[in-house]
């Protein structure tokens, strides 16, 4: 039995990015929109909304007739070498959009080998990135990144971060309670971004969200000076709502490595 996806996350799941992609691919003339929730096991009504943001981003293409070919963009991943030019392109790109139309500092992180890693950055003038004044691998108990991340692991992965990382106190906002911090990861909604109110840098508050592809875990999020916390909570509305085509990005990257695309 097909297992029914994340009402609130529909495009997070590289298994139903990859089963509606191998359809398409299977059909090499076109293949219907009926067709392919039939095969793919995804409700009609995430479907729709799939293959939007799949035309969006080039991985399909819709015909006069309404049936769907593969695009451009998913005949890269047929080549390891030029998939991974072409995703870390996707996404630089991607991210200096969203820097410009949301006028902030914009960051992507995973979660890798049990530490945080902050990949891409998009910063610019009036836009400034956060000096990394502690190392954010050692602060995920004050940062939006570090909160984010942890949130979309176990309890045990999340004792275990904090057994190696201490919370430290880095201003006086910042929680130094570990029975709290853990308190209120778990009482994160899934859906709401992960806000830091000056907790890991005096005159800096940010907002996190999470960006997962598969097995991987990500965080998409941003950054204003102090001045501009009155944007905050609509910048990180936004920020939420731009995450899907970066999880889809992502989720081709993950595709690129050992799927059974062509």
């Amino acid at each position: 039995m097909v297992p029914t996806p994340d009402p609130v996350a529909p495009f997070h799941s590289v298994h139903y990015v990859l089963r509606v992609l191998e359809t398409v691919f299977r059909y090499g003339g076109g293949v219907t929109e009926t067709r392919i929730a039939r095969e793919s096991g995804l409700p009609a009504a995430h479907l729709s909304a799939l293959l939007a943001l799949l035309c969006r981003e080039g991985y399909v293409e819709r015909l006069a007739d309404g049936a769907y070919v593969a695009g451009d963009s998913l005949a890269l991943l047929g080549s390891d070498e030029a998939h991974g030019r072409t995703v870390e392109a996707k996404l630089q790109l991607a991210l200096a959009q969203l820097r410009d139309s949301l006028g902030a500092a914009v960051y992507i992180s995973r979660y890798i080998d049990g530490e945080i890693r902050v990949t891409q950055v998009a910063a610019g003038p009036g836009m400034p990135a956060v000096k990394e004044w502690v190392e954010f691998s050692a602060s995920a108990h004050a940062s939006a990144v570090g909160k984010c991340l942890l949130t979309q692991l176990d309890q045990s992965s999340r004792r275990d971060h904090l057994s190696r990382h201490k919370v430290a106190r880095l201003t006086s906002r910042t929680i130094t309670n570990e029975r709290v911090l853990l308190s209120r990861l778990d009482s994160q909604p899934p859906t709401v971004p992960v806000l830091d109110l000056q907790e890991y840098a005096v005159g800096t508050v940010c907002a996190a969200v999470p960006l997962t592809a598969g097995s991987t875990v990500g965080a998409l999020a941003l950054s204003l000076p102090v001045e501009h916390a009155h944007r905050l909570r609509a910048a990180a509305a936004s920020l939420n709502r731009e995450a899907a085509p970066l999880a889809l990005t992502l989720t081709m990257q993950h595709a690129g490595h050992g799927t059974s695309l062509p």
